[in-house]
């Protein structure tokens, strides 16, 4: 598979959460293989939303979580401006899917994904021209 992969939030989460082995080692494992070839893609939501379910949900300590979003930055980052949360306003209206999820959907767009690694839509559709692929099917 070529090109750069989006990872949703609950990937990234699931490759720090040991009480799931199996979902841990492949989102870790997947996670890892496309950031040392430069094609995994966050946005700043995926990091935000990592730090803040790996505090709450995962226990993680914040220092610990901190230095997780710090490895996470060394992807390539789709960053936002005005126009993006309009389009992905439009994508919501459209799909009829939260908005939070047509932003990283949006996001996945925008960086040029060919893949969006999620639990939270359905595998194998198509959304803005990005492919979801559940990594744990």
């Amino acid at each position: 598979m070529n090109g750069l992969a989006f990872f949703d939030t609950n990937v990234l989460l699931y490759g720090e959460d040991a009480s799931i082995a199996t979902k841990q080692k492949r989102a870790s494992t997947l996670f890892a293989d496309h950031l040392r070839q430069g094609r995994a893609l966050l946005s700043l939501q995926v990091l935000q939303e990592f730090f803040n379910g790996a505090t709450r949900k995962l226990n993680l300590g914040a220092k610990d979580a901190q230095r997780k979003v710090e490895i996470f930055s060394s992807a390539n980052i789709v960053r936002f401006d005005v126009v993006d949360v309009i389009a992905a306003i439009e994508l919501h209206r459209l799909v009829q899917i939260s908005l939070w999820d047509a932003l990283i959907v949006h996001a996945a767009r925008a960086g040029g994904a060919t893949v969006l690694y999620s639990e939270d839509f359905q595998h194998g559709a198509v959304l803005g021209g990005v492919r979801v692929v559940n990594p744990f099917l």
